[in-house]
C-alpha cells in the first residue's frame, strides 16, 4: 500500500479512495497506482462494499502521473507498468464508482472519471488531457469513451489540442452530473454512494453493465492505446518532452 492513498470503508458500504499527496497536487506514483488497484480488486470481492468513491486531498483531484517516477519506470515494458495495471482494473471493476473532483484533474485525473458512473465537481475543477503535448497518446480507453460522450469534434479538440475545460463546461457536455460547492462535494458523493450501496447488488451490476454497453470493445480500445503508448514512450518526441518537463519542474 502507499502512504499517499487512504482507503476507508464506511458503515454504509462505501469504499472511499482518497488521493492524499497535496504537496505534489496528488500526482500519482507507481506505488499509489498499486494501492488503488488493490482497493478496487478487494471492493469487487467484498460482500459488504456496494460503491466506490474517488476523491483527492483538498484543492486537487490529481495532477496526473508523477513524471519523474513514471519516467524511471519506463525502463521496464509498459505492459508491466502499475499505471496500466490500474487502468485495466478500473475498466473491469464491477462495483459502481463515483468521482468527487475538486481542483485540477490532469491526464488520468480526467480519464479516470470516464469510467465512473457518477461524477461531481466543485466550481474549481479543471480538466485536461495533455498526452499529445508529452509526445504520447491518450490512455484508459479515452479515445473510445470520450467521443461517445461529447462527440467526435469536441473529443478531438480535447485530446489532440489538450484543451482544458472547467466544471461548467464539463456539466454542459454531460461529463459531470452536478457542480456544487467544494465543502459539500464529498458529502454529496458519499450520499450517492450510500444510495447505490443500499440497492440490490445484482440488479445494480446488471443495469450498470447494460448502460455501459460493449465492454469488449472498450477494453480492446484500451489495449490498442497501450500498444501505441508503449511505442510513443520510446520515440524521441516523448523523450524530449520528458526531459524538457523534468528540467523545468525540478523537485521541491
Amino acid at each position: 500500500m502507499s502512504e499517499h492513498i487512504a482507503v476507508t470503508d464506511t458503515p454504509e458500504g462505501i469504499r472511499l479512495i482518497r488521493i492524499d499527496r497535496p504537496d505534489k497536487k496528488n500526482a500519482l506514483t507507481g506505488a499509489m497506482y498499486d494501492a488503488m488497484r488493490d482497493a478496487l480488486v478487494k471492493a469487487d470481492a467484498s460482500e459488504v462494499i456496494g460503491a466506490i468513491v474517488f476523491a483527492g486531498a483538498t484543492g486537487a483531484f490529481s495532477a496526473g502521473n508523477d513524471l519523474a517516477d513514471f519516467v524511471a519506470g519506463t525502463r521496464k515494458p509498459f505492459s508491466d507498468a502499475p499505471a496500466l495495471q490500474f487502468i485495466r482494473q478500473l475498466a473491469r471493476t464491477r462495483t459502481p464508482m463515483i468521482a468527487a473532483v475538486d481542483g485540477i484533474a490532469v491526464g488520468i485525473g480526467t480519464t479516470l472519471t470516464l469510467h465512473c458512473d457518477l461524477v461531481y465537481a466543485s466550481p474549481a475543477a479543471r480538466f485536461r488531457m495533455p498526452f499529445v503535448e508529452l509526445g504520447l497518446v491518450p490512455e484508459a480507453a479515452s479515445t473510445y469513451l470520450l467521443p461517445r460522450r461529447v462527440g467526435l469534434l469536441k473529443a478531438t479538440e480535447m485530446l489532440l489540442l489538450s484543451r482544458p475545460f472547467d466544471a461548467d463546461e464539463a456539466l454542459g457536455l454531460g461529463l459531470v452530473n452536478a457542480v456544487m460547492p467544494a465543502d459539500l462535494l464529498l458529502e454529496h458523493a458519499l450520499a450517492q454512494g450510500a444510495r447505490l450501496a443500499s440497492l440490490p447488488r445484482g440488479a445494480v451490476q446488471a443495469t450498470r453493465a447494460l448502460i455501459r454497453g460493449d465492454q469488449a470493445a472498450m477494453e480492446a480500445a484500451l489495449e490498442a492505446e497501450a500498444v501505441a503508448f508503449e511505442e510513443r514512450l520510446r520515440a524521441p518526441e516523448a523523450q524530449a518532452a520528458f526531459a524538457h518537463f523534468l528540467g523545468r519542474a525540478k523537485p521541491a
